[in-house]
């Protein structure tokens, strides 16, 4: 199963591509873990990335594909994998598209998690952890105790920054921008399926299954 995972921020990629990793046995690979492994290895295309990040620039597309290439070509990726947060753009989904080619290894299919942004800012700016222990809670779907401190060890609860509405609204309008062009990119490749993320997280996760299925 060779798949990618489209989302904005907060869509659930992470909590689905956790399940999905446990029931098909394949790794998710993201490219900021690709990035910090092929750095620390120092292997050649790590070293390359490096000059880039060390200078403060941008990682060039064509070394990040170098990345991708050199991962997907290893022992856990042979039956498969979830590609979560790349490509991020259609010139991305084209290089992406050549080395799996040349990898014998073309995706199966795109999943889009879909989301209202509305609703997802609701669902964000809610979000509060623990300064103390760490667990999270939910103003509205898993609130804390009455007196708003954490019912696990009564420590004060903190909102993350980019938990703050003007953040969230800013990375959706970014994402819109850069990324949401690949959802017309993977319909044209017949690889997308859309699913509604909003819903809970067991249905989107069968819905998802039904879908790799299907396919």
């Amino acid at each position: 199963m060779k798949l990618v995972l489209l989302g904005p921020p907060g869509a659930g990629k992470g909590t689905q591509a956790a399940m999905l990793v446990e029931k098909f046995r394949i790794p998710q690979i993201s490219t900021g873990d690709m990035l910090r492994a092929a750095v620390r290895e120092l292997t050649p295309m790590g070293i390359k990335a490096k000059e880039y990040m060390d200078a403060g620039g941008l990682v060039p597309d064509e070394v990040v594909i170098g990345i991708v290439r050199d991962r997907l070509q290893q022992a856990d990726c042979e039956s498969g994998f979830i590609l979560d947060g790349f490509p991020r753009t259609v010139p991305q989904a084209d290089a992406l598209k050549q080395t799996l080619m040349g990898l014998g290894k073309p995706l199966d299919s795109a999943i889009s998690l879909e989301v209202d942004t509305d609703a997802l800012v609701e669902r964000l700016t809610g979000r509060r952890t623990c300064e103390k222990c760490g667990k999270g809670f939910h103003l509205k779907f898993d609130p804390p105790g009455r007196d708003g401190r954490c019912s696990n060890c009564g420590g004060e609860l903190v909102q993350r920054a980019d938990d703050q509405e003007a953040t969230i609204r800013n990375r959706m309008a970014v994402y819109q921008q850069q990324t949401a062009p690949l959802e017309d990119y993977y319909r044209r490749e017949n690889l997308l399926t859309a699913i509604d993320g909003m819903a809970e997280i067991a249905s989107v996760q069968q819905e998802i299954i039904a879908a790799l299925q299907a396919g």
